[in-house]
């Protein structure tokens, strides 16, 4: 019998390991639609004196992309 690092036994229950997923994060300026190159470039514009841009103006959208889900009703796939 070979051991499957990848699961974990508690209590005679097997836990299902995380799903493969990746993620993609935008940083924008909600009114300007401008895209900002990190987190740091949109907290730069909001503490410069030069512009009107407020953290309320800044806007982050996370884009999930789930591989594959695990069987979680016990079937087979």
């Amino acid at each position: 019998m070979s051991i499957k690092d990848d699961i974990t036994v508690m209590a005679g229950k097997t836990t299902i390991s995380a799903p493969d997923v990746e993620t993609k994060s935008t940083v924008k300026h909600a009114t300007t639609g401008e895209v900002y190159a990190s987190e740091d470039a949109a907290k730069a514009d909001v503490d410069n004196p030069a512009t009107d841009t407020t953290e309320q103006d800044i806007r982050r959208d996370v884009s999930i992309n789930v591989n594959k889900l695990p069987n979680i009703l016990g079937g087979t796939s």
